[in-house]
């Protein structure tokens, strides 16, 4: 059993800055090198039990000649996004806050696409035990919240939830996020080692499923359809590898749209045998949960508004300067040639 360990919100941004600002030298140095005409091998990390949507896109055969390599797996999108901005992987995914972080650290990186967000089936929520005493924001002082990682999608729900609820940000920074790996948060908040746990996707359902848990308020509730991440290539790799970057990205926003037109029970059938194929002794059970991915934007084209909202919640918080980062030098749509449309019914296994 993982015990959660603390770390202030502060200490974490801080080190968030600095690593980005590390990351913008090794970055030219190590990013793709390509053959002749780029390369065709995309190094990423994925997540334990879960299918990615490049996953995805490749058991589809989206990415045609285009190859996924597996490097290992990661529980943070801030440790993911560095990791492609070092040149270890050629993508990586967070919450976009962490992609304007690393960006007003002049970190050249861009966002690519929309891989995930929340909608009345995707969503994250803030679950407490049902005898719990915490029911609104203000139970909340003094009280430890357990969630993947700090400085990101969670953390700013959190507080844009408790800004909403009139605390101020002195009784704010009284509450208490620790980090606490996904697949340990739901048996820390029913061994009462955290007060709230951020659980969402399939931990979310699988633990409402068990029982004995309440919704104190969920990132839906707050905002509504948004996606609320994207994945990122470093603009070194984009000018080198134009065309394996335009395939990758219009093979993710055709997942994207295939996940939506296909039947659930087949989406779900599809990934449990990707887990199974892949063989790194994980467990299926939780993936009959998944409902959606969450992106609101057709194909998972990034709208502007979406990276807006998290430039001020950086820019109030005093985490950038306001004017450091602008707007249009944040995503690209350029790659994407995937459109909303409804793809054929059924596409076969790729058994690779």
């Amino acid at each position: 059993m993982t015990t959660p360990t603390a770390s202030s919100r502060r200490q974490f941004l801080t080190l968030l800055g600095l690593s980005a600002v590390a990351v913008g030298c090794g970055a030219s140095a190590n990013a793709g090198a390509p053959g002749k005409g780029g390369t065709k091998t995309l190094r990423y990390q994925g997540w334990a039990g879960q299918v990615t949507l490049p996953e995805l896109a490749a058991d589809l055969g989206y990415l045609e000649d285009v190859k996924l390599r597996w490097v290992g797996n990661t529980i943070s999108g801030p440790q993911d996004i560095q990791s492609a901005a070092t040149g270890q992987t050629d993508f990586g995914g967070a919450f976009n806050g962490a992609v304007v972080k690393l960006a007003a650290n002049k970190t050249p990186v861009k966002a690519v696409i929309s891989y995930y967000g929340s909608d009345k089936d995707a969503y994250s929520g803030y679950y407490v035990l049902n005898d719990s005493p915490i029911r609104s924001a203000r139970d909340l002082i003094g009280r430890k919240v357990g969630m993947n990682t700090l400085g990101a999608h969670s953390e700013a729900m959190l507080d844009i939830y408790l800004q909403r609820a009139g605390l101020s940000r002195a009784e704010a920074d009284q509450v208490e996020p620790l980090v606490v790996p996904p697949v340990n948060t739901e048996q820390s908040l029913r061994q009462k080692q955290i007060d709230v746990a951020v659980l969402s996707s399939l931990l979310r359902d699988k633990a409402l499923a068990t029982g004995g848990i309440r919704r104190l308020f969920a990132d839906h509730e707050l905002l509504g359809d948004f996606s609320a991440g994207t994945y990122v290539m470093t603009d070194r790799f984009l000018q080198q590898n134009p065309e394996t970057a335009r395939t990758f990205v219009t093979a993710v926003g055709r997942a994207i749209e295939w996940s939506k037109s296909a039947p659930r029970d087949e989406v779900v059938a599809r990934m449990t045998e990707i887990v199974k194929r892949r063989g790194r002794n994980e467990d299926t059970g939780a993936l009959r949960y998944w409902k959606s991915y969450g992106v609101a934007e057709p194909a998972g084209r990034i709208a502007g508004k979406e990276l807006r909202l998290w430039t001020d919640w950086l820019t109030e918080r005093g985490d950038i300067k306001k004017g450091q980062v602008t707007l249009s030098d944040l995503y690209t749509n350029e790659f994407n040639g995937a459109r909303a449309a409804s793809p054929s019914p059924s596409v076969p296994t790729s058994g690779s």
